[in-house]
């Protein structure tokens, strides 16, 4: 992995660079030390926003100088000797998706587009356990690695005005989902009933950035059955240790 580079944001944001590659290790370096930034002082380090490759740091200059962050960061990152120890609460969050349809209005064109069964795009797309890179766009959207490029498939030409939120679907070579109902461009190709991003919740957010998610399909009743379950507050999403569940 190549060097930190720092990178001046404005007067109170400062840029850590850790490669110029989409990685799994180096989006670990970066996860980790985020975690470990964000114990800092609060009133020297205002917020630390995480990125496949980068970290980017809002800081207070009245507090800290830029020359002095930089030191503290150097300091914080020699300290890293294991960086998988600080990924200890990474876990795996499995959210149920119903396939194709209403639902799914797209899985027939992604099948199409890369000479698939429908069938076969569902069980490609629910094999992999799919790392969570960085959050953003909307609240909660999860960018996702690991998708095979046997499914990948070009966006819409001409985006949706409205998306319902659960929605899960696939751009290029990149698969996601929709916390929010909003705009996009994605091909649609499920659906899942669980509520992963609640403002009103102590833990407003489902999964972080770093965490996998699994997609599982499942049937219409089934869909139904948790929607309603979400709705009451009464769903327990199944959610466990990554280390527990590559065992």
């Amino acid at each position: 992995m190549e060097e930190m580079r720092f990178l001046s944001q404005g007067e109170t944001g400062l840029v850590v660079e850790f490669g110029n590659e989409i990685d799994p290790i180096v989006n670990t370096h970066v996860q980790a030390l985020s975690r470990l930034i964000g114990k800092e002082d609060k009133q020297l380090i205002e917020a630390v926003v995480p990125t496949y490759r980068s970290l980017l740091i809002y800081f207070d200059p009245t507090q800290v100088d830029r020359v002095e962050l930089i030191c503290k960061i150097k300091k914080i990152e020699s300290e890293l000797h294991n960086v998988q120890a600080e990924i200890s609460n990474t876990k795996i969050v499995r959210i149920p998706t119903l396939y194709g349809g209403e639902a799914g209005p797209d899985l027939e064109f992604v099948a199409n587009h890369n000479n698939l069964a429908v069938e076969e795009v569902i069980r490609i797309h629910t094999s992999v356990a799919y790392r969570i890179y960085m959050m953003g766009f909307t609240p909660g959207f999860p960018y996702l690695g690991g998708m095979s490029e046997k499914i990948a498939t070009p966006r819409l030409k001409t985006p949706r005005i409205s998306i319902p939120a659960g929605s899960v679907g696939i751009a290029g070579s990149q698969t996601g989902l929709y916390p929010v109902e909003s705009p996009g461009g994605w091909q649609l190709i499920g659906r899942t009933p669980l509520k992963v991003f609640d403002p009103l919740n102590q833990q407003p957010f489902l999964y972080s950035a770093g965490d996998y998610l699994q997609f599982e399909p499942i049937t219409a009743e089934e869909y139904e059955r948790i929607r309603e379950e979400v709705e009451h507050g009464h769903y327990c999403p199944q959610i466990a240790p990554m280390k527990e569940a590559i065992r």
